[in-house]
C-alpha cells in the first residue's frame, strides 16, 4: 500500500527566515509544506489547522514572546498550537516557534535580549529521536526570549550554558531554540531586514559557513528521528 502525502502549514514571521536544509529532507519523503506568511498578510493564518498533518512555526528575528516586542499574531498563534495539542496534531517550533509552542503547553518564556549566538548543543536524553539525535550538534540561534518548557516537558539537549536547546512535549511536539537547518544567507538576511540587529562578532557568520557540513550530516539524523516521532511517513489507519 502506498504511503498518502502529507502537508504541513509552515508558518514563518519574517520575510528572511524559511526551513533552509530542512526542506529537502521533507521533499526527498514527499512531504508537502505550504508557507503562511501572516507578517506580510494576516489573512493568510487560518483559524483551524484545518487538514493539514502537521504545523511549523519558524523563528521571528527581532519578534519575541515575552513583552518587550511580541511578535503581532502571538495569541492566534498559540490558539493554533493549542488546537495541536488537543488534536495531537505534530508541532514542530524553532526560535520563536519553540516559545509558542511553550506557551500553549502551559510553559513559559523568559525575557532576554536578541541574541546571534553559534555554539554546540548536546544530547541530555539516551535515545532521543529514536536514537537519531546526534550526542553533539551545532546550534545556530538568531531570537529575542527564550522558551522556558512546562514542567511536564523533556528536555532532550541542552547548550552550552545548561538551556535547553531542544524539548519534547508528549510524542509529538518539538521545541528547537535554535533552527536545525540555518544558512549563512539566512541570517545575513535577517540582519538586513529589520532596522533592529543584535551585537554580534561578525566572526559567528563565518563559523556559520565552517560548520554548514556539520549542519548537514547532524540534520540527517535529526529530521530521520523527527520523521518517525511525529508519524509523518504513517498512514491514518497505521
Amino acid at each position: 500500500m502506498s504511503l498518502s502525502k502529507k502537508t504541513l502549514f509552515v508558518i514563518q514571521h519574517t520575510d528572511s527566515e524559511f526551513l533552509g536544509r530542512m526542506e529537502d529532507h521533507f521533499e526527498g519523503r514527499g512531504i508537502r509544506f505550504n508557507y503562511l506568511r501572516p507578517h506580510t498578510a494576516p489573512e493568510q493564518l487560518p483559524n483551524s489547522v484545518g487538514h493539514a498533518d502537521g504545523l511549523i512555526l519558524l523563528g521571528g528575528g527581532p519578534w519575541g514572546s515575552a513583552g518587550t516586542r511580541d511578535l503581532p499574531s502571538l495569541r492566534e498563534e498559540t490558539t493554533l498550537v493549542r488546537e495541536c495539542l488537543s488534536r495531537n496534531i505534530p508541532v514542530i517550533g524553532i526560535g520563536l516557534g519553540s516559545q509558542i509552542l511553550a506557551i500553549a503547553a502551559g510553559g513559559s518564556v523568559e525575557p532576554s535580549d536578541l541574541v546571534f549566538e553559534v555554539g554546540q548543543a548536546r544530547s541530555v536524553v539516551d535515545d532521543a529521536l529514536n536514537g537519531f539525535l546526534p550526542t553533539e550538534f551545532p546550534l545556530v540561534t538568531y531570537m529575542r526570549d527564550r522558551p522556558v518548557p512546562p514542567d511536564y516537558a523533556l528536555v532532550l539537549a541542552e547548550d552550552e550554558k545548561g538551556r535547553p536547546a531542544l524539548f519534547q512535549i508528549g510524542e509529538q511536539f518539538f521545541g528547537f531554540a535554535g533552527h536545525p537547518g540555518a544558512k549563512r544567507g539566512m541570517i545575513e538576511d535577517l540582519i538586513m531586514e529589520f532596522s533592529e540587529s543584535p551585537d554580534f562578532d561578525a566572526a559567528n557568520l563565518d563559523l556559520v559557513s565552517q560548520l554548514q557540513p556539520e549542519i548537514e550530516d547532524a540534520l540527517v539524523g535529526i529530521m530521520t528521528g523527527l520523521i518517525q516521532k511525529t508519524g509523518l511517513m504513517r498512514n491514518p489507519s497505521d
